[in-house]
């Protein structure tokens, strides 16, 4: 496996040949598992058929339709093979490790202590295949028994603060912010045992938290706090070190947009625009300290400005003369966008139209395009190819196993 990595001979198939067997669920774990099926890893979901599998399948929302590929398990787990297997019943247990033989990196995402029970934790597993590659993700660290959840680390880690508009309430991000930042940080701890095997030959325990992705991820706003002293407070979309930057303003045909005002030269070219030069050398604005100590009083001045205009033209202006600037879409409109378009995976399969969004959108150069990867799976959908195929149990042991409920 490892020597293929790095040819440039496959286009976007960097990981093809290498084996991840995810034993993750939810969203984290899962979108680690989606980014090497997306650079051509084969990865083996292994679900539970007590639970119908991962919990995801049934999330869905009211206006859904029946079937276990919902729209959100659909976000992440593109490209995958499922297996339905009891890993609590001894016999489960045996076919999972017989996979792991196989396996150059394992996900889980274990609630504290579980893989212990269950057999499947980096020793356990270390004595199948010793040179494999365990990743982990939990929700406060290893020594800490509590289960993490992402509304709750945003919680706790000062997002939810933040967020929302003076004087109003705390709210949390809408998208599960803390678990994509989880995964990016997993994915990277795994890239370095990767290399560190190449050069090596040992296998890794990586683990990330919850709590620190989330924590490393406060950038400016912890240094606000940690170099000056100031505790961050909501602003709404406002930026506390910058002005005018994230704001929104409505224009004449009640569309909205903002801008992200950078530097004096920007802000001296928005006001000749807005025809408010005269705020370019107000004492008040001139800077942008003395902007963002008199915010309120500047987005007064610009709300009343963009009034006088459309928003499409306000921005055909803005953008000619590069100031930096956007309207503010819904999900329908920004997938209007060509750029968007190339985030989408599309299905080839019969009844798929999308199958969700890439996890991986670099530029790989003459490498070129990502290939096409398959639609997320149905429950079981691969159990007896997988097993079959892998020479892990015979056909009428695959028949045994389903009478008795361990595998589906």
């Amino acid at each position: 496996m490892l020597d293929r990595i790095g040819s440039t001979t496959q286009k976007y198939k960097m990981f093809e040949g290498l084996k991840v067997l995810e034993l993750a669920s939810v969203l984290a774990g899962p979108s680690v598992g989606q980014f090497f099926a997306e650079l051509g890893a084969e990865v083996i979901k292994v679900e539970n058929p007590k639970t119908n599998g991962d919990v995801t399948r049934s999330w869905k929302l009211s206006s859904e339709q029946g079937g276990d590929v919902s729209a959100y398990f659909s976000a992440i787990n593109s490209g995958k093979k499922s297996i339905g297997i009891d890993i609590g019943k001894e016999e489960g247990k045996d076919v999972v490790y017989k996979l792991i033989e196989q396996t150059d990196i394992v996900l889980v995402s274990y609630k504290p202590g579980d893989a212990e029970k269950l057999g499947m934790d980096y020793k356990s597993l270390r004595k199948h295949k010793p040179d494999i590659i365990y990743g982990r993700i939990t929700g406060y660290g290893v020594d800490d028994p509590r289960v993490g959840y992402d509304a709750i680390i945003q919680a706790e880690s000062g997002f939810m603060y933040m967020n929302g508009e003076p004087n109003g309430d705390s709210l949390k991000m809408p998208v599960a912010l803390v678990d994509v930042l989880a995964a990016h940080q997993l994915k990277q701890a795994l890239l370095l045992a990767i290399i560190n095997k190449m050069k090596t030959g040992e296998g890794n325990y990586v683990t990330v938290s919850l709590i620190e992705s989330a924590i490393s991820a406060l950038v400016n706003q912890a240094t606000n706090y940690l170099v000056a002293g100031e505790v961050p407070q909501k602003k709404g979309s406002a930026h506390p070190n910058i002005a005018p930057y994230g704001e929104a303003f409505s224009c004449a045909d009640d569309i909205a947009l903002i801008l992200a005002v950078g530097n004096d030269k920007q802000f001296t070219s928005v006001c000749i625009l807005l025809d408010i030069e005269e705020l370019a050398t107000d004492a008040r604005f001139e800077s942008n300290a003395q902007r963002v100590k008199n915010r309120v009083k500047l987005n007064a001045y610009l709300s009343e400005s963009f009034k006088m205009k459309n928003a499409d033209e306000w921005l055909t202006i803005l953008r000619q003369a590069k100031i930096p600037c956007g309207s503010i879409l819904p999900m329908n409109q920004v997938f209007e966008q060509k750029i968007a378009k190339k985030v989408v995976l599309i299905g080839k399969e019969e009844g798929v139209n999308a199958q969700g969004l890439r996890t991986f959108v670099g530029d790989m150069g003459k490498m070129g395009k990502i290939s096409h990867i398959s639609p997320p799976p149905r429950f079981g959908q691969h159990t007896k190819e997988v097993l079959l195929n892998k020479n892990i149990i015979n056909e009428p042991e695959i028949n045994e196993l389903k009478d008795k409920g361990i595998i589906s």
